[in-house]
C-alpha cells in the first residue's frame, strides 16, 4: 500500500472540498487516514488460503454452520462503510478447518473495496476449494451506509445475498440451514 500516495489524494480531497489542509484540525488527518486505510484494506495483503490450512481429520460431521460472524467492510461504489453479519454453512470432505478460521476467511474479503455479492462468492469459493467440502452455503446480511447516509436515505434496511455450492444445491438442506440461522 502506498501510503504517501494516499495522503497526496487524501490531501486533494480536502482542497477539493473547501478545506485547508493546513488548518490544525486537518494537518495530521492525511496520514491518519493512510494509516486507518492499511487496517481496513488489510485483505489486499492476504490469503484465504493460508488460514485454510490448518484442518483437521473429521468427525462424520454432516454439517457444520457458524454464525452471526461480524464483518466491516466498504462498498467499491462510494467508498463508505456496509457491515453486518456472516453465516457460513459447510458439509466438510476428510478434513474440517478450525472454527476461527472461518471468521478470518471472511475478514480476508471484507478488509478489501468490495461488493457484498462478490464477497458471498469468493468467501463459498474459498473453502469449496481450500476445504474440499462437500459443499458450502454463505449467507451475509449487512447494512449499506450508501443507502443510510446518502441517496435514498433509508437506515436500517438490509440487504442479503446467499451462495450455495455443492451438496447445498438441494432445497432441503439450503432450509434447514437457513432455519438454523434464524433461530437464535
Amino acid at each position: 500500500m502506498d501510503k504517501k500516495k494516499i495522503e497526496k489524494g487524501v490531501r486533494m480531497i480536502l482542497e477539493g472540498m473547501g478545506e485547508d489542509p493546513e488548518r490544525e484540525g486537518l494537518l495530521e488527518t492525511p496520514a491518519r487516514v493512510a494509516r486507518m486505510y492499511e487496517e481496513i484494506f488489510a485483505g489486499y495483503e492476504e490469503d484465504a488460503s493460508k488460514h485454510l490450512s490448518k484442518q483437521f481429520t473429521g468427525c462424520n460431521t454432516d454439517l457444520i454452520l457458524e454464525k452471526d460472524i461480524p464483518f466491516y467492510s466498504m462498498c467499491e461504489h462510494h467508498m463508505v462503510p456496509f457491515y453486518g453479519k456472516a453465516h457460513i454453512a459447510y458439509v466438510p470432505g476428510k478434513k474440517v478447518a478450525g472454527l476461527s478460521k472461518l471468521a478470518r476467511t471472511v475478514e480476508v474479503y471484507a478488509k478489501r473495496l468490495q461488493l457484498q455479492e462478490r464477497m458471498t462468492s469468493q468467501i463459498a469459493d474459498s473453502i469449496m476449494k481450500d476445504l474440499g467440502a462437500k459443499g458450502v452455503m454463505v449467507v451475509i446480511e449487512a447494512e449499506h451506509m450508501c443507502m443510510t447516509m446518502r441517496g435514498v436515505k433509508k437506515p436500517g434496511s438490509k440487504t442479503e445475498t446467499y451462495v450455495r455450492r455443492g451438496v447445498f444445491e438441494d432445497e432441503n438442506l439450503t432450509a434447514r440451514v437457513l432455519s438454523m440461522i434464524k433461530n437464535a
